[in-house]
């Protein structure tokens, strides 16, 4: 049977328990109709590049498949008529991977939820604890004499 990835984007407003619940229900769809899933992925709430039908977030989810192609159809159906469901992409592929995908694999590196995790700044001075004032004097005239003394 052919393989088949599948990627979808269901609505922010529901539980991350309803999103994992949506990939179950389209995975039974797909083992109904003589097909298996392999493997399924929830990558979390995620933001989206533009807005979709007003959401600005979508919880992501992929799915691993070997099924028939009317399997796939049946699945495919099914998310076009499913309310919550705002995007989704099926891909053949010749090989199905039974490692994370690199959604998970970099998020494992960045260490947990997806945060961002500390930044470096690089060579920029760190401003003191009581500095409550900006880090660089203010531009123009006044800081060009505060710098080179009152000679005026």
């Amino acid at each position: 049977m052919p393989l088949y990835e599948s990627v979808f984007i269901a609505r922010q407003d529901i539980s991350s328990a309803q999103a994992e619940a949506l990939a179950d229900s389209f995975a039974e769809i797909v083992a109904n109709s003589g097909g298996t899933v392999s493997k399924k992925e929830y990558w979390g709430l995620r933001n989206l590049t533009y807005r979709i039908k007003k959401n600005r977030k979508g919880h992501y989810a992929l799915l691993n498949i070997d099924a028939p192609p009317a399997a796939i159809a049946e699945m495919e159906r099914n998310m076009r008529l499913h309310d919550d469901i705002l995007r989704y992409l099926t891909v053949r592929v010749e090989e199905l991977s039974d490692e994370p995908s690199p959604v998970l694999r970099s998020r494992d590196e960045r260490g947990g939820r997806g945060g961002r995790g500390r930044r470096d700044y690089g060579d920029r001075p760190r401003r003191e604890e009581g500095d409550g004032g900006p880090a660089e004097p203010a531009s123009g005239r006044a800081a060009q004499n505060t710098e080179e003394g009152d000679d005026a």
